[in-house]
């Protein structure tokens, strides 16, 4: 399992409450470019437009060795291949106050490419001062340690 791009914001600024796996519907250029590492999911985050799940705003480069295409937009919505049942599961918790879904990575499962996807609650300042302050203790505690 190799991981393609990840969201390193969504662990910093949200607080991951349950995480699942996604399928992606991509074209087969799109796929190609991801396996060679030129995908980010910065930006990017999830929908839910009728009966279907969206991946909005994550950038995919066009793959450098495809041939002329015309009007392609490397950010473009793609869907995510979920059942019904997990879609009106997620519908449910966005009507939630205060809860979110969030991409954070992109992975292959065998040969299918795959998004880790989270529900999540937005993190305030003082939550984010709090981590920073804990992950800066690790790491005094580990130098005390080894030297």
């Amino acid at each position: 399992m190799k991981n393609y791009a990840e969201n390193k914001r969504g662990g910093f600024d949200y607080e991951i409450l349950e995480k699942l796996e996604a399928g992606l519907l991509l074209t087969g250029q799109e796929t190609k470019s991801i396996r060679t590492g030129h995908a980010s999911l910065k930006s990017a985050y999830v929908t839910l437009h009728g009966n279907q799940a969206l991946l909005t705003n994550a950038h995919i480069p066009k793959y450098k060795f495809a041939g002329q295409l015309k009007d392609y937009d490397p950010e473009r919505s793609r869907t995510l291949l979920l059942k019904q049942q997990e879609i009106n599961y997620l519908r449910g918790k966005l009507e939630q106050k205060g809860l979110t879904i969030v991409p954070l990575s992109l992975y292959n499962k065998g040969r299918h490419i795959k998004l880790e996807i989270a529900i999540a609650r937005g993190k305030k300042q003082f939550d984010k001062r709090r981590t920073i302050k804990k992950r800066e203790t690790d790491i005094e505690v580990r130098r005390a340690l080894r030297g």
